[in-house]
């Protein structure tokens, strides 16, 4: 019995062409599942509980060489940004699942022997390489960005009936995972560290706690001693998994901030800007065109 099912068994329903419904007195929403081939399979689950669950995990004794791509905040009308976690098996085959009462992802899992075999080997980037291997616990997280959200949105919305569906689907779902290497490929990373779920854990503490103060720049010293790690270590560990240095992911952060702030309204350009602690305006306007391609004032009117 896969997850689906369990779903379905536990919420009293029953799985209607692929899709559960979720039953008023739960809550709201759907999951749906496409099991294309051994190699590639996708879920959608866009739900929301009256209290959170935990299952066992159906698929606990599987075979562990599927990569996970895990897609958030892509139903999401936030300013959280979509994002997509990249993970080997390994650490993912928990006993249980726990069941959200608000989740909005798209789960799509590919056997890495078969990605693999698309690649010449000798052409491969050493992160690339350590994920298509599949041996050791690795996690990355890759923003999504509008060209990706444009096939997520083909996906979540298309209106492609049998007996195109599944095809379409299956072509879709490849697609953002080919898109996916792409990005990966491009990380610089030569040595990539076996990850565990503390250190993951870790990194995402500390990264929550540096969006949540975007006023300060980040002191690396004081955010390893947060962190119980060396400055080295947390460096070498938040590039490996943001593909990003601290510093540079918390500017970019920052200035996606400022720009759903003046998309808002409500604030003016040198609001914002002090608002986001900088005190000189000019070098704020130019920050924010370094990573948005406008001027804040221009941003502000488009």
């Amino acid at each position: 019995m896969d997850v689906l099912h369990v779903l379905a068994r536990l919420f009293g329903t029953v799985v209607k062409d692929r899709k559960l419904e979720i039953p008023e007195q739960f809550g709201k929403g759907y999951v749906t599942r496409y099991i294309f081939n051994e190699q590639i399979r996708m879920m959608i689950m866009n739900y929301e509980l009256k209290e959170n669950m935990v299952i066992d995990n159906p698929e606990v004794n599987a075979p562990r060489n599927m990569i996970l791509f895990k897609f958030q905040h892509i139903f999401d009308e936030t300013e959280k940004q979509p994002a997509v976690l990249i993970t080997t098996t390994s650490m993912n085959m928990g006993p249980v699942i726990p069941i959200h009462t608000h989740t909005s992802t798209i789960n799509i899992e590919v056997d890495s022997n078969y990605l693999s075999a698309l690649f010449d080997q000798s052409e491969k980037s050493p992160v690339l390489q350590s994920l298509l291997e599949n041996t050791q616990p690795l996690f990355f997280e890759q923003v999504i960005y509008p060209s990706l959200q444009e096939i997520v949105n083909e996906i979540v919305k298309t209106g492609v009936k049998d007996p195109f569906k599944m095809f379409f689907l299956r072509i879709k779902a490849e697609e953002l995972v080919c898109r996916l290497l792409m990005e990966l490929e491009k990380r610089e990373e030569k040595h990539l560290y076996a990850l565990n779920s503390r250190d993951i854990q870790t990194l995402y503490r500390i990264k929550e706690e540096m969006l949540e103060h975007l006023d300060t720049p980040p002191v690396i010293n004081e955010l390893a001693v947060a962190a119980n790690m060396s400055p080295t270590k947390l460096k070498s560990l938040f590039k490996q998994i943001f593909g990003n240095s601290i510093f540079s992911y918390y500017q970019e952060c920052r200035m996606k901030k400022a720009a759903f702030l003046l998309k808002e309204g409500s604030l003016s350009v040198s609001d914002v800007g002090y608002q986001l602690g900088f005190t000189n305006l000019s070098h704020f306007s130019r920050v924010f065109q370094e990573h948005i391609g406008m001027k804040p004032k221009q941003y502000s009117r488009s």
